[in-house]
């Protein structure tokens, strides 16, 4: 009689095991559910992704796995994109102006990736209007990755882990090549979403977030006095147009006019993003500011002279505990979890 009970209680748990077991296998083939809206902070607007490129996670995956992967370079000496856009810098990097393939220099300072899914303009001069574009061109503009698409594409093809990744994230009749790199890069890109920082939770009701110094700094931030927030607007802390703020009295870089050919877009640059702005320096289309210190002395004086300078530049005439209190509140946007997001780092470390 024992014995029977055993007998039964084995096939029981036998039984059991293999009902387990069929539901793991089962739910690991399962396909990932892919919600797009869980990439957004609930203060921000749904991740924006264009009808011919839409999110998936494996997509963005591939695109994180390119982001960092040398083989997209000429003869792989540098990282992809990483190589001037990096996670500790808010995806810039701290060059005044940052070099490509074989050393050669960049014509301007890196503008930081955070939140670029949300922008309808990419670049200091607003000439990007695609994300994908960027990547691509990227993969063979000499001073940048150097690289051959053609090579490239065969590269990808012989790949030990790619091809797989590729079917994954485009299908299963999906090839490997630059053009659908570029895709999944722009994917990754676009997941690059920070909205985490102790000025966020303080907006959303952690009222012990903010320091006393941080509070006085968010008031002359948001205040007419200093009128920051009119081009510095929105969750994104950008208004996304062109201004000169005066910081310097030669622009040799022509900034918007290259794009638009009208004489009063001389020396126009797009407004830049806060957030993470403690981490993105050098400053300026061409890094010449070093510190938040001479930004904001720039705006303290009111900028210096030039025919189209913004009208909103005005001196400030700021107390040193004033332009104290707006540098900690300018830190208070800095999002340590999205600096530190494994989900954006380096898949090869």
């Amino acid at each position: 009689m024992k014995n029977n009970k055993h007998k039964l209680l084995y096939f029981c748990l036998m039984a059991l095991f293999i009902i387990i077991a069929s539901c793991s296998e089962k739910s690991g083939t399962e396909p990932v559910i892919d919600d797009e809206k869980a990439l957004a902070p609930s203060h921000f607007p749904p991740v924006p992704f264009p009808d011919d490129n839409p999110y998936n996670a494996a997509k963005a995956e591939l695109g994180r796995y390119l982001f960092y992967e040398p083989l997209l370079s000429k003869d792989g000496s540098i990282a992809s994109c990483s190589h001037c856009m990096q996670q500790e810098a808010s995806f810039a990097n701290h060059k005044d102006i940052p070099s490509g393939y074989g050393g050669q220099l960049e014509s301007r300072n890196t503008m930081p990736l955070v939140n670029a899914a949300y922008r309808p303009n990419l670049m200091w001069d607003g000439r990007g209007t695609r994300i994908e574009n960027n990547a691509y061109r990227s993969i063979f503009l000499s001073y940048i990755f150097g690289a051959d698409t053609n090579e490239v594409n065969e590269r990808l093809k012989k790949h030990s882990f790619y091809p797989k990744m590729f079917k994954e994230a485009f299908g299963e009749n999906s090839v490997p090549s630059s053009f659908l790199a570029s895709r999944a890069i722009a994917t990754f890109v676009r997941t690059l979403i920070s909205g985490n920082s102790k000025y966020d939770r303080y907006i959303n009701g952690n009222e012990s977030a903010l320091n006393e110094s941080e509070k006085r700094g968010m008031e002359l931030f948001f205040s007419e006095r200093t009128r920051c927030s009119v081009c510095h607007s929105g969750f994104m802390f950008t208004d996304g147009k062109y201004h000169n703020t005066g910081t310097t009295t030669h622009y040799f870089d022509k900034g918007r006019y290259n794009v638009t050919k009208d004489w009063m877009d001389k020396g126009k640059f797009i407004t830049p993003t806060l957030r993470n702005v403690q981490v993105t320096y050098p400053y300026l289309h061409n890094g010449e500011y070093q510190t938040l210190e001479e930004l904001i002395h720039n705006y303290d004086i009111g900028g210096r002279d030039w025919f189209n300078k913004d009208t909103l530049m005005r001196p400030l005439y700021l107390s040193s505990v004033e332009k104290q209190d707006l540098i900690n509140f300018l830190k208070s946007l800095t999002d340590t979890d999205f600096l530190n997001n494994k989900k954006f780092s380096n898949p090869f470390k």
